[in-house]
């Protein structure tokens, strides 16, 4: 008899957001994935978590912010449903400071991604 791998007896985290669902990602890890039709222009989330401010602070889920008006660079360590965003070259959806838009129509069921920048230049 096999066991079950770890992963499937794990519980996946859960959104609070009823437009996205967090699962198993082709790309990396848990994805965010769209719950029905998203269409291009609108906003699928807000990244949310605590601001951070010192690059030594700087985590997996922290992304990173220009502020023109304040001319402040921070981060939000990402708490919500949105840190599960995939890196991608050719993206379906951007944050706009800390909201995520869709770039395209993003069909029911398909992973949303962002291009992270040069960083992550050899994934996706």
């Amino acid at each position: 008899m096999t066991q079950p791998s770890p992963q499937a007896t794990q519980e996946l985290p859960t959104s609070q957001n009823p437009i996205v669902e967090i699962r198993e990602s082709g790309i990396h890890g848990l994805g965010l994935f769209a719950t029905r039709r998203l269409r291009k222009g609108e906003v699928i989330g807000v990244y949310d978590g605590p601001r951070v401010l010192d690059e030594e602070d700087d985590g997996d889920h922290v992304l990173w912010i220009y502020d023109e008006e304040e001319d402040l660079e921070y981060g939000i360590d990402g708490q919500n449903e949105t840190r599960f965003v995939n890196h991608a070259r050719r993206p379906n959806a951007c944050f706009e400071g800390a909201e995520l838009v869709a770039l395209t129509t993003i069909r029911e069921g398909e992973e949303i991604t962002h291009d992270y920048g040069e960083a992550w230049s050899d994934i996706g």
